[in-house]
């Protein structure tokens, strides 16, 4: 998000037993679990309760369920379907008008009514505020909201847009109430009113208390009288600890790979169930097209015949991840297999040596690996030394890995100090375009001085310009192929999602999905 530049969702144990769902599913939670108050725990910060800020994973955790969208997206579904709207279509052919009806009776937490004016009103904020920290970059091609009457709204693009639904389906999309916020700056007094199914309650540095909307009206189905969220801070020990003593009903976010593969395997009687589910996010390595060294294609591509995915979710994340051969996860639209066909899955030393040699190169390469672990979590840097330790292997580099804090990180990639150094990503929502345009398109959030006009000129905006997303496949092909061949960027895994609930609690499976939407409604307990 973006990058959310946030810890990532640390992958789940692969391969558990769907039978490890049977606590926790929903078809067992109407015998008790309505009616009760569910603690989630999570290691991630919330660092905004105002739409206009929030970029982060926390933040959007509480948009998703303190805020309504014109549009959201249901448990498992990949597109977005109506929320605060009635409906929502393009009225045009070029993807670049889009009219929604709202709901009728819609209103805010504090009772006002929800109308047209306040979505308006919203985009308008944000856009205007255009906080450095705030989701205002998603929406470059809007150029105007107008509002005819109290329950429609129509967006004027500067361009085709077909990606835009999923956009105002997100986070980014949350519509606050006008007289409760201010046009021109951002609310921080912790506070919220939004028109979701929760309403927050308390907010501070320990917690956050969520109640049930009763002015609500949209699709979510609550079934608990409410939830608290208490915050660790990225003490991911304190986090395994309260799961363990049922200080908390869920963990969700930040255990580590080796805590969650200790849970799986232990039966130490603590009455504890891991739950997984599917996400689409990404780590990969970066390549600054301009050093002297990650420049050359060469040093490229030694090192993607030499990157040994399964040796580092093997033996850094404990089985806990996917390899990654692509720039688009497995399981959105448009995926191919472009870097397994291009490059193998297996280590080849002779087609490394090849590249180098090609390329004029016949010494060893000298490379630094960057890292940043208090964003990306404590593995990063393992996972960076273990890829270190692939490429020495080899005898035809000699690389070493650097940490540094994420202040430092950023400033030093806009710089162009770094010729290689790890990026990760948690999508906006589950389209190929996220993946993307993102990275590949004008002002690409990765700092890596690549551009590709075919990318840019052509692909990015003929898929753009397409509703049936389904239509884009062939386009998205194209463009993994162009990026498997020059290499700006290396894939290394996917996650998966995952959370430890108690026994008893029901529904934690419809909450991790590639939506990336963790829906408090769902959740239940026994009494």
């Amino acid at each position: 998000m973006n990058i959310r530049n946030q810890w990532p969702v640390l992958p789940i144990v692969a391969g558990l037993a769907s039978g490890l769902l049977t606590g926790c599913g929903t078809e067992s939670g109407d015998s008790g679990g309505e009616g009760s108050n569910v603690v989630v725990g999570m290691s991630d910060d919330v660092l905004a309760t105002d739409p206009a800020s929030g970029y982060d994973p926390g933040s959007w955790l509480l948009f998703n369920n303190v805020f309504q969208s014109l549009l959201s997206f249901p448990k498992g579904a990949t597109e977005p379907q109506p929320e605060a709207a009635e409906s929502c279509a393009f009225t045009d052919t070029q993807s670049s008008v889009y009219r929604c009806t709202l709901k009728d009776g819609l209103k805010f937490s504090n009772g006002d009514a929800l109308t047209s004016e306040d979505v308006k009103f919203s985009f308008e904020r944000m856009l205007k505020i255009n906080d450095p920290d705030g989701p205002a970059i998603m929406f470059p091609t809007l150029d105007e909201v107008e509002t005819p009457d109290e329950t429609t709204v129509v967006f004027h693009l500067n361009t085709s847009d077909a990606t835009f639904p999923s956009k105002i389906a997100s986070g980014a999309g949350s519509i606050v109430n006008h007289d409760e916020y201010d046009a021109g700056k951002l609310r921080k007094d912790g506070e919220a009113v939004g028109s979701g199914p929760y309403k927050l309650d308390s907010f501070d540095e320990g917690q956050a208390v969520f109640s049930v909307n009763e002015n609500y009206k949209g699709t979510a189905k609550v079934s608990n009288t409410g939830v608290t969220l208490k915050f660790f801070d990225g003490d991911q020990a304190a986090l395994k600890q309260a799961i363990q003593k049922e200080e908390v009903d869920i963990a969700y976010r930040g255990l580590t790979a080796g805590d969650i593969a200790d849970m799986e395997k232990a039966d130490d009687g603590t009455g504890t169930e891991v739950v997984e589910g599917s996400s689409a996010e990404v780590q990969h390595l970066v390549f600054n097209m301009d050093d002297p060294v990650a420049g050359k294609l060469g040093v490229r591509k030694a090192i993607a015949h030499l990157l040994d995915r399964e040796a580092l979710i093997r033996d850094v994340y404990q089985g806990t991840a996917s390899p990654l051969y692509s720039i688009i996860p497995a399981g959105v639209a448009g995926h191919n297999t472009a870097f397994f066909d291009t490059y193998g899955a297996r280590p080849s030393r002779s087609k490394a040596a090849d590249a180098l040699r090609a390329d004029g190169i016949t010494g060893k390469v000298k490379l630094t690996l960057w890292s940043t672990p208090s964003r990306y979590g404590p593995a990063t840097d393992q996972e960076l030394t273990a890829i270190a330790g692939q490429l020495n292997a080899s005898g035809l580099f000699d690389a070493d890995v650097k940490s540094v804090s994420f202040a430092q990180y950023e400033k030093d990639i806009a710089a162009g100090k770094y010729g290689v150094y790890v990026k990760g990503w948690v999508p906006d929502y589950p389209d190929a375009d996220n993946f993307t345009a993102p990275f590949f398109g004008k002002g690409n959030v990765l700092g890596n001085n690549y551009e590709n006009d075919a990318i840019t000129g052509s692909l990015i905006p003929s898929t753009a310009a397409l509703t049936n997303r389904a239509a884009t496949d062939k386009e998205f092909g194209e463009l993994q192929d162009i990026v498997a061949d020059e290499l700006p960027v290396l894939p290394v895994w996917q996650a998966k999602q995952y959370a430890v609930a108690r026994e008893g609690v029901y529904g934690l499976e419809y909450c991790l999905d590639a939506s990336t939407v963790f829906r408090f409604w769902e959740l239940s307990k026994d009494a």
